[in-house]
């Protein structure tokens, strides 16, 4: 491990002994595994629905949206002092060194935004997993450009932090959310469309037997 961290170092400049490396590290893992442990949780058994919000599944959604909201703004705090307390080494040259990551950020932040005002609270914090579903796939923009709108945001975002700071380490970290978001899509994805396929048999079975009534 050591060995490999010390080859990487030949080539990307970064302080592996700062503490505050590996909290930022740990932090970007543990908020998609975190949401999608709960998540899966209350889809099967309805914890924070049943035990702790007495059936009201909007309020169990909103109560995780603010945890989700309150620990992200901690995890991006985390990155900036992480950053901050790594070797400086200028990656670009003026004056795309500013523009470049301007650029990233403000376009990191209109994915993300839109695709929160496209999905709505609910339909962007898990709701879903809630029994709080969309009535119709969203198609608007930005979900008309990418896929996963709101993850490339955050990516990017990660990405402009590193080129702004000038830390060749956040660009490593940045490699590393991306990887984070894939694995966490592999799991959110099937499980997501395993509930709106399980919605859409009920209602294709609720018409049949109204027809048979018919």
């Amino acid at each position: 491990m050591d060995s490999a961290i010390s080859q990487l170092q030949k080539y990307i400049p970064f302080d592996a002994s700062q503490r505050s490396l590996w909290i930022s590290i740990a932090s970007i893992a543990f908020n998609p595994t975190a949401w999608n442990i709960v998540a899966r949780n209350e889809h099967r058994n309805r914890t924070l629905t049943r035990k702790v919000f007495r059936g009201n599944a909007r309020m169990g959604c909103y109560f995780l949206t603010v945890l989700i909201f309150s620990f992200g703004m901690l995890r991006d705090s985390l990155y900036t002092r992480a950053l901050i307390e790594q070797p400086k080494k200028a990656i670009l040259p003026q004056p795309w060194d500013t523009i470049v990551p301007a650029a990233l950020a403000i376009i990191g932040q209109i994915f993300v935004l839109t695709s929160t005002w496209q999905l709505g609270i609910t339909g962007t914090f898990l709701g879903d997993y809630f029994g709080i579903l969309m009535d119709s796939k969203v198609e608007g923009f930005p979900f008309n450009v990418l896929r996963d709108p709101m993850y490339v945001g955050s990516t990017m975002c990660f990405a402009a932090g590193a080129l702004w700071y000038e830390r060749p380490a956040g660009l490593l970290i940045t490699l590393y959310v991306y990887i984070v978001y894939v694995i966490a899509l592999r799991f959110e994805g099937p499980f997501t469309d395993m509930i709106y396929s399980t919605r859409e048999k009920l209602r294709a079975g609720s018409g049949a037997e109204t027809k048979k009534e018919l």
